[in-house]
């Protein structure tokens, strides 16, 4: 029951930021495994450069990572290539209803730019999670919006004007590889 004059529990609520970005993470990873043995595309998760430092053993088949860091900043998410082309992209995910150009470290900028010189196909996935909603947002029109250097953050509505919307299925489970045929490679809609 409660009484009108009752103490109330209030509680802290602990936000945790450890797994974000996990759920996109895994949409691709899975699209990518569909990819690669459907012979699509190989386009792979690129992993974080780390130099251990110090490592326990429990016994021989047990140890445990207890002191490490990175050993130099990590460039992209994934790479791979499709029908011949260079891929790389970045995949992230926000609440709010912009991006965060703070979501993108300066290296990965300059990492885009040299892609993007060297004729490779170079993009963003974003995934708005409280719409539910996943774009591919060109490196291109990343660099531009940056260069004009008038906001600290994309609104979502140059995602919907100059992003495309990703379409979720069962498999693959986010299809940006027809995007990418319309968009770089000639492709029809």
């Amino acid at each position: 029951m409660k009484y009108p004059n009752a103490i109330k529990k209030t509680t802290n609520k602990i936000i945790d930021y450890a797994n974000r970005g996990m759920n996109l993470e895994s949409d691709l990873n899975l699209t990518n495994t569909y990819y690669l043995e459907n012979n699509i595309a190989v386009i792979y998760k690129k992993p974080t450069p780390i130099k251990i430092v110090k490592v326990s053993f429990d016994n021989k088949k047990n140890s445990t990572i207890k002191e490490a860091y990175f050993k130099r900043p990590s460039t992209t998410d994934y790479n791979g290539l499709y029908k011949g082309k260079y891929i790389d992209f970045e995949a992230k995910e926000v609440r709010g209803k912009s991006f965060p150009l703070s979501n993108i470290n300066v290296h990965q900028i300059e990492h885009i730019k040299k892609v993007l010189a060297h004729g490779g196909i170079c993009f963003l996935i974003v995934r708005f999670t409280l719409l539910n909603r996943t774009y591919l947002f060109k490196g291109e029109d990343l660099i531009e919006f940056i260069n004009n250097g008038k906001r600290k953050s994309i609104p979502l509505t140059l995602f919907d004007e100059k992003g495309y919307l990703i379409k979720e299925a069962f498999m693959p489970r986010l299809n940006y590889i027809d995007i990418i045929d319309i968009v770089y490679l000639g492709g029809k809609v």
